[in-house]
């Protein structure tokens, strides 16, 4: 049982929930779907390929776990790395064969998506700022995925240049967070490369231009009020964010900061769902 506990624990299933309503959230904003047996099957393959990307990360990312976030369920020994390395193969197959029965489409943005997370974890997350990008870009895909069950994908695009952004910023920032575990194993993240305090200046950067591009839709009546008003709290919350990074570069506040920013992803999602209502 315990086995069993700790093969799911290691997929982050959590963050799939928040896939799976990213993938939800594209399609509600390109006007529903024509199926909704269509739209069932994208939600469970960007779910799979979410964690399978969690799973390969860890099993690249054991030995600097080890130091950064030894709680987690491959430094404690509960899962070996190759059992992991399966695992993540398995999980990925499973969400790429799923979405050979939503639309050619579908299946070429889960491939996409599935090689730059391999691509990503094995080699690119330990680039200056590349490696952030390209897991960024990655997640605004998940709206994509989703557009593409819907009407018209385009509207979609809204939501996942948002995330993009606001992923960009928090990757970042974790990076910091994990400074020391990356110094470990020479990695070459932004933080080491370039310095905390360009990385923090650049995180401001982004959350700055996020806040701005949240206001647009309003401002040129693409979303309605109701959307305005969760997303001041985003915005706010975002602000928050880069006060207290700046006062307070302690590793256990910018793990704190991390966590108060996935919760702001959920009420971003959310500002997006009430646009059609």
């Amino acid at each position: 049982m315990r086995k069993t506990l700790s093969y799911f624990e290691i997929t982050r299933p959590l963050n799939n929930l928040i896939t799976a309503f990213a993938v939800f959230i594209g399609a509600w904003t390109s006007g529903w779907v024509s199926s909704f047996d269509r739209l069932i099957l994208a939600l469970v393959s960007a779910s799979f390929i979410s964690a399978g990307g969690y799973v390969i990360n860890d099993f690249f990312d054991l030995s600097i776990d080890r130091i950064n976030k030894p709680q987690r369920t491959l430094p404690r020994g509960e899962i070996s790395p190759a059992s992991a390395l399966v695992f993540s193969l398995c999980l990925f197959l499973a969400g790429l064969l799923i979405s050979i029965f939503i639309k050619p489409a579908a299946f070429l943005l889960a491939l996409w998506a599935t090689g730059l997370l391999v691509l990503y974890s094995y080699r690119l997350k330990r680039t200056p700022l590349f490696g952030n990008l390209l897991v960024s870009f990655v997640c605004g895909l998940a709206f994509v995925y989703g557009g593409v069950v819907g009407r018209d994908f385009r509207f979609s695009l809204i939501p996942a240049g948002f995330a993009f952004l606001f992923h960009l910023g928090r990757e970042i920032l974790k990076d910091i967070e994990d400074l020391a575990g990356d110094e470990s194993v020479r990695a070459q993240t932004l933080p080491i490369t370039w310095g905390m305090n360009i990385s923090l200046l650049l995180i401001t950067i982004v959350f700055s231009g996020l806040i701005f591009l949240t206001l647009v839709p309003y401002y040129l009546n693409v979303f309605a009020f109701s959307y305005l008003a969760l997303v001041i709290c985003v915005d706010l919350l975002l602000i928050y964010v880069m006060v207290s990074m700046w006062s307070n570069r302690s590793k256990e506040n910018l793990g704190r900061l991390s966590q108060i920013l996935k919760f702001n992803m959920i009420l971003g999602l959310l500002a997006i769902f009430v646009v059609r209502l």
